[in-house]
C-alpha cells in the first residue's frame, strides 16, 4: 500500500464532512426562512452561527460570480459539484501515479 492513500482517505472524507456541513446548513436555512425552527433558539442560533461561519467562506465568491436568481441561493449546489468533481479527479490522478 502506498503512504499517499491515507492522506488522499483523510482529504476525501475532510470533503464528504463538509459536504454534509453544506447541505445540513441550506437545510436550516430553509426551516429557518419558512419558520419551522425557532431562530432565536440559542441551540438553532448556535447551530446556524457554526454552519454560516465554516461555509460562507467558500460559499461567498460562488454567490459573486453567480447572478442574482432572486432570492434562490444555488451556491451550495454549484460547492457540493465542485467539490465531488474535486473528490473524483483527486482519487483518478492517484490512481494513475499509483499504477
Amino acid at each position: 500500500m502506498s503512504p499517499i492513500i491515507p492522506i488522499l482517505e483523510l482529504i476525501s472524507a475532510v470533503i464528504e464532512i463538509f459536504i454534509w456541513m453544506l447541505i445540513v446548513s441550506a437545510i436550516l436555512s430553509w426551516l429557518t426562512a419558512f419558520g419551522v425552527i425557532n431562530r432565536y433558539n440559542r441551540v438553532v442560533a448556535t447551530i446556524g452561527d457554526t454552519l454560516y461561519r465554516l461555509t460562507d467562506p467558500v460559499l461567498r465568491p460562488i454567490r459573486n460570480i453567480l447572478p442574482n436568481l432572486g432570492g434562490v441561493d444555488v451556491s451550495p449546489i454549484v460547492a457540493i459539484l465542485v467539490l465531488t468533481f474535486i473528490n473524483r479527479e483527486m482519487w483518478v490522478l492517484a490512481s494513475g501515479f499509483l499504477e
